[in-house]
């Protein structure tokens, strides 16, 4: 890291919470070997920066400013100082090192947003990571059992295997969340104080209320795929909220795929009723689009439009006892899901091959299995090492 403007591009990503683990490392890096130097954006730069986010106030800022810059004077008697006309600079220098190194995006998050930091997670991990309201984290293991407990040292959920069962009756009177995070490979269940079940699939996050508040929507959070069996209610609807996208029931079964890199949000309802609609509108049956069992409503997250066809369900729901299904996907998605279906590396090197597209079915397979099938169908050539795959 050795730019102005790199360093300036990794602090306003800091503050915005947008650093990866790696890139925090290099700005706290950066801060330790360079001493404290003057190449670092100015305050005011910084300030300006916060100044332009949504619900900062210019006074919030400034008395987070004041703080740090009062910090960095009492460091003075263990500074070298330069020249009187110079110490401000020197302030401001120190003051932005401090600004990385306490974390004001967390202060920002914490503080002014009421939102925890998001800890960063890597999927390709072994573990299965629970993050708290606060940020702190607790490893399951899907073997073990565990009680999951509160900041007070409540008991708000036990995890037995591969499920983690909320309580139904807690003393919380406000919404606090949980994040339950899984990684490639790995598929989780999770029961909601409300006694609705999730069926977490491989490289999913989901975050939820430890508990459902009387008179408020039961909403949650998904990034990838999920299969919801929903506890009936009907004074609270659940919602759950995909990005740009919000699926409401009052009690149902259905599937909502996710994932980063596919163009479509897919929710294939399996029987009840589900409506779907962009997530910065309030839900109107009358307008929005209403699933019936055995549809799959897709969601195109270019342009928000929502487009509906019958299915069979069986087919988007398969993942749940292991089975795994491609329907007109290209091949370079299909890498990307087999890379989280079995947490391995897949290498392509057949550029032609990227963007053909493919149907197939397997059931608990393996993936040299997998594999072996692309091959003998579709000629696909390929070496499996440890736990990377090249295909030639």
């Amino acid at each position: 890291m050795n730019s102005n403007s790199e360093i300036k591009t990794l602090l306003e990503k800091f503050i915005l919470n947008q650093c990866t683990a790696k890139e925090t490392e290099q700005v706290i890096a950066y801060c330790r070997d360079n001493k404290l130097t003057d190449d670092f954006p100015t305050v005011e730069e910084v300030q300006k920066l916060l100044n332009e986010m949504p619900k900062m106030e210019a006074q919030k800022a400034d008395s987070i400013f004041d703080n740090i810059l009062a910090t960095a004077k009492e460091q003075e008697t263990v500074i070298e100082l330069q020249p009187k006309k110079s110490n401000r600079r020197k302030y401001i220098s120190i003051a932005a090192s401090l600004l990385v190194l306490l974390g004001i995006g967390f202060a920002y998050k914490q503080v002014f947003l009421n939102k925890a930091v998001e800890v960063p997670f890597d999927f390709k991990s072994t573990d299965i990571v629970l993050q708290m309201e606060d940020g702190t984290v607790q490893i399951i293991s899907e073997n073990g059992k565990v009680q999951v407990q509160d900041k007070n040292g409540n008991v708000i959920g036990n995890q037995n295997g591969d499920k983690l069962v909320y309580e139904k009756e807690t003393d919380s009177d406000k919404l606090v969340y949980n994040t339950l995070k899984i990684p490639y490979g790995k598929k989780f269940r999770l029961e909601l104080s409300d006694g609705t079940m999730v069926h977490l699939n491989s490289g999913t996050s989901l975050r939820y209320p430890v508990k459902f508040i009387a008179g408020e929507n039961r909403q949650v959070y998904l990034n990838g795929e999920a299969f919801f069996d929903v506890a009936k209610d009907k004074k609270h609807p659940f919602i759950v909220n995909a990005d740009e996208l919000n699926v409401r029931v009052l009690g149902t079964n259905f599937n909502v795929s996710n994932y980063p890199e596919d163009n479509l949000t897919d929710v294939v309802l399996v029987e009840g009723s589900v409506g779907m609609y962009r997530s910065n509108e309030e839900f109107d049956a009358t307008k929005n689009t209403i699933l019936k069992p055995g549809y799959k409503g897709s969601f195109n997250k270019e342009n928000a439009s929502i487009f509906t066809k019958p299915v069979i369900t069986e087919i988007y729901t398969s993942w749940i006892d292991g089975g795994l299904t491609f329907r007109n996907m290209t091949f370079k998605n299909i890498i990307t899901k087999l890379e989280r279906r079995y947490n391995v590396t897949i290498i392509n090197k057949n550029e032609k091959l990227a963007n053909e597209k493919f149907n197939a079915s397997f059931k608990e397979e393996s993936i040299e299995n997998v594999m072996s099938y692309f091959n003998d169908i579709h000629g696909i050539n390929y070496t499996i090492k440890n736990n990377q795959i090249l295909i030639n």
